[in-house]
């Protein structure tokens, strides 16, 4: 299976098989023509990771059909071999309505508020919505006049407590938000940066009503073009899940990493962060400060989104309301 799909992994990672060299770096695309394009989103789900396909290794994690490709204005092409990819594609998925706005509303709304977070597009072609994401681990580098695509290693956070991906939400033995804090102030050459941005990404998810962001929705990039860094990555898979028990019941609403000991979000007030601080090894005025600020410039920037598509019209007015029900609870 490696042999097959491990030319393009997350990360910095190439599988080769036994006693073959890695190949000059030759960088081979194939573009899509519009139909092509649109036969694949039809077919993705029926063929995960373009399985089959001649030239193609392509290897991405997650539950949710995607696949890597390279993007070029309007030209989206598939890399071959071990050709780099830029974005990551993710088709409108069947099972849950309007998920490609959900998630690009939630990464411009971070982006919007001041949080790294991964930049996206959405497009249409045949009818069919899908959204585009920008891999944050590769870059584009310029040297003597030329410019090329370098891979920039990362893992996620189940990866580096050596939690396997069949556990990454807390109650099924996966990562809690100390062990997180623990180990950004273990592994990040800029721990002070780091860890306000992983507090801020717990409390955007909270404010946001985003129930799924568990341990491998987290992740540290471990090297840049400049030297080596370890650094917690843009906030990425960003999604008001709060969205869907409206529409499908059986979406969990319990979050995937525990607020100081609760998982449902009516039951998180300001003894529950200020648990949390105890836990991160953070200042507790910090920690309840910081929650109705983000509150206020959540809902400040919603006012200023373009929200084009009718679902992120329904998304932001869960995350309004929650985020002035946040601003209630924690004022003072």
């Amino acid at each position: 299976m490696l042999e097959q799909i491990g030319g393009e992994c997350a990360g910095a990672v190439i599988f080769m098989p036994a006693g073959k060299a890695l190949p000059e770096r030759e960088d081979r695309y194939r573009d899509l023509s519009a139909k092509e394009l649109t036969d694949m989103l039809r077919n993705l789900p029926k063929r995960p990771l373009l399985a089959g396909e001649q030239e193609v290794r392509l290897s991405l994690a997650g539950a949710q059909d995607k696949v890597a490709v390279k993007v070029t204005g309007d030209t989206i092409s598939i890399p071959l071999g071990e050709a780099l990819s830029t974005h990551i594609l993710k088709p409108a998925n069947d099972d849950y309505a309007g998920l490609v706005f959900n998630e690009f509303l939630c990464l411009e709304l971070a982006r919007a508020v001041g949080l790294p977070a991964a930049k996206a597009e959405t497009r249409n072609i045949d009818g069919i919505d899908f959204l585009l994401v920008e891999r944050y681990d590769r870059v584009l580098v310029k040297s003597e006049g030329a410019e090329h695509y370098e891979r920039l290693h990362q893992e996620d956070f189940c990866q580096a407590l050596g939690v396997v991906s069949e556990w990454k939400y807390q109650k099924e033995g996966g990562p809690s938000l100390k062990q997180c804090f623990a180990l950004l102030r273990e592994l990040s050459t800029a721990p002070v940066l780091d860890l306000q941005h992983l507090l801020d990404a717990v409390i955007f998810n909270y404010l946001i009503g985003n129930y799924d962001a568990h341990g491998k929705n987290f992740s540290v990039v471990y090297s840049t073009p400049a030297g080596y860094a370890a650094r917690f990555s843009p906030l990425y898979d960003l999604v008001c899940t709060e969205y869907y028990p409206e529409y499908y019941p059986e979406v969990s609403k319990d979050m995937a990493m525990k607020i100081g000991g609760e998982d449902l979000t009516e039951k998180i007030f300001p003894q529950q962060f200020e648990k949390l601080a105890e836990e991160a090894g953070l200042a507790k005025p910090l920690v309840k400060r910081r929650i109705p600020e983000l509150a206020a410039a959540v809902i400040e920037a919603l006012g200023k989104i373009d929200l084009k598509h009718a679902p992120a019209g329904h998304v932001a007015k869960i995350i309004q309301q929650r985020s002035r029900e946040a601003l209630a609870r924690f004022a003072g």
